[in-house]
């Protein structure tokens, strides 16, 4: 396979410089009411990754009058890049126009989701759903490919919908040649349940090497810290890993100040020794100034409940934590969030 196989866009020069530095391709994960603007700022500025995600957006409604809607979700600023929009549904026509739009709007890429579990998602044959279809799925992709030609198209994905299904989910991905692969080591019926399964992981990157693909693939689930990450990534040969859950609260997470192993530490720039420990000052100083971002991009487009379970993850860990996410639930303004974090400070 030649590079006109397949455009693996910007991801071909991040993997280059990746394998140089010896380290695996850092991304933070698509998440529904997570990963907006305001989310992906905080990472811009304490710790970004090498790679930033939108939350997905329906393909059919980027096709339709609620064009301007789907657009909220797809705002970004220009330090974000490279940035990969991600989209879902099931009408390989609506992914042909969505790619257009999307690059048009300047996106570096475009990812596919194929493991949201949402029942309502699922509904429309999309997400989770595409497993039980892999021809469909196929259609998807090229779709997509010829929808936007320059950008690179990925796919993010379960191990399989019942049952592990790997051994020939995978190679009916790779048929469609998309840039890469992100695996999260779950089956859509064990859901969040069960611990991520890493061997599964490991295998699916077994069977790229093996397929001879220019196709990267990328880990998903339960890594706890970098260390983790850099470790799970050598031990299971992948080109990158996807944080989602562990970034919750924690815009530090791809440049961590505490808790690494040396061999990993000496790996990151800058080294750990010119970095100083994150307080707990800090992080109420951050979730403060998360909130204030989010109402000044979302103030007449969306709840400033969707901050809630930022806060939940913020105030969490210390004493005293319990009293002051009781308090943070019933904020309803960026104001009353900094007045809340002071009266607590008080009594603390």
């Amino acid at each position: 396979m030649n590079n006109k196989d397949k455009n693996l866009g910007f991801w071909q020069k991040l993997a280059r410089r990746c394998q140089k530095e010896k380290r695996p391709i850092m991304c933070l994960a698509p998440m529904s009411d997570v990963t907006d603007e305001a989310f992906r700022q905080m990472f811009v500025k304490y710790g970004r990754p090498d790679v930033l995600w939108t939350e997905f957006v329906s393909a059919a409604g980027l096709c339709s009058r609620g064009y301007d809607n789907m657009l909220i979700d797809l705002k970004f600023k220009s330090n974000e890049h490279p940035i990969v929009a991600q989209i879902f549904g099931s009408n390989p026509k609506h992914f042909f126009k969505s790619a257009q739009i999307l690059a048009k709007l300047g996106f570096d890429g475009i990812d596919i989701n194929m493991g949201c579990p949402d029942r309502k998602v699922e509904k429309q044959g999309a997400g989770a759903a595409l497993m039980k279809n892999p021809k469909l799925a196929q259609e998807i992709i090229l779709a997509t490919k010829q929808g936007a030609p320059k950008l690179p198209v990925s796919v993010k994905t379960r191990i399989g919908y019942y049952k592990n299904e790997i051994e020939t989910w995978l190679p009916a991905l790779l048929a469609a040649k998309p840039a890469v692969i992100t695996v999260h080591g779950r089956t859509r019926k064990e859901m969040s349940q069960v611990p991520a399964n890493w061997d599964i992981i490991g295998r699916a990157a077994e069977i790229v090497k093996a397929s001879k693909s220019k196709t990267l693939i990328i880990g998903n689930g339960d890594v706890v810290d970098l260390a983790d990450a850099y470790q799970k990534a050598e031990r299971y040969q992948l080109d990158g890993i996807m944080i989602g859950r562990a970034a919750f609260g924690n815009p530090w997470f791809f440049r961590p100040l505490s808790s690494l192993a040396k061999a990993t530490a000496d790996k990151l720039n800058p080294p750990l020794s010119k970095r100083r420990t994150i307080t707990l000052e800090d992080k109420l100083k951050v979730m403060a100034e998360h909130a204030k971002l989010f109402e000044k991009l979302y103030k007449n487009d969306k709840s400033f409940n969707v901050m809630k379970k930022h806060f939940k993850a913020y105030a969490a860990g210390f004493d005293g934590a319990k009293e002051l996410r009781i308090k943070l639930m019933k904020t309803k303004t960026a104001k009353e969030v900094l007045q809340a974090v002071k009266e607590w400070q008080k009594k603390a």
